[in-house]
């Protein structure tokens, strides 16, 4: 059985996958109505909060809700990077890795106790 520190993180993960390609994915088909690719990315967006919705219940018993938020963010920007190189065929950089670095940077702040 995986621990409640590391479910959460792996649900988030998947979750992820799911909500990066039910918010994005649709850019490679511009050719296809917009109706169309809203309900398919209402379909994988409900695979997104099976999973999701688990994660923040089960991770609650162990992290605050602000440490899930920030442990959500930071595995958005790794899951959107990976998936904008790989699916979008995008470039990643120095701009990049700047600023999903700040939010990181915030998410640790998040999980480090008050600064006195």
């Amino acid at each position: 059985m995986v621990s409640a520190n590391i479910l959460p993180v792996l649900l988030l993960l998947a979750s992820n996958v799911f909500m990066t390609f039910a918010w994005y994915g649709h850019l490679k088909f511009t050719d296809r109505p917009l109706w169309i690719v809203i309900l398919v990315s209402w379909f994988i967006a409900f695979f997104e909060y099976c999973l999701a919705v688990p994660a923040n219940r089960i991770g609650s018993t162990v992290y605050s809700g602000a440490e899930l938020k920030a442990m959500q963010e930071v595995i958005t920007l790794i899951v959107f990077a990976v998936f904008a190189i790989t699916y979008l065929g995008e470039r990643f950089t120095i701009n990049h890795v700047i600023g999903f670095s700040f939010i990181a940077l915030g998410a640790f702040f998040v999980f480090k106790a008050p600064i006195s």
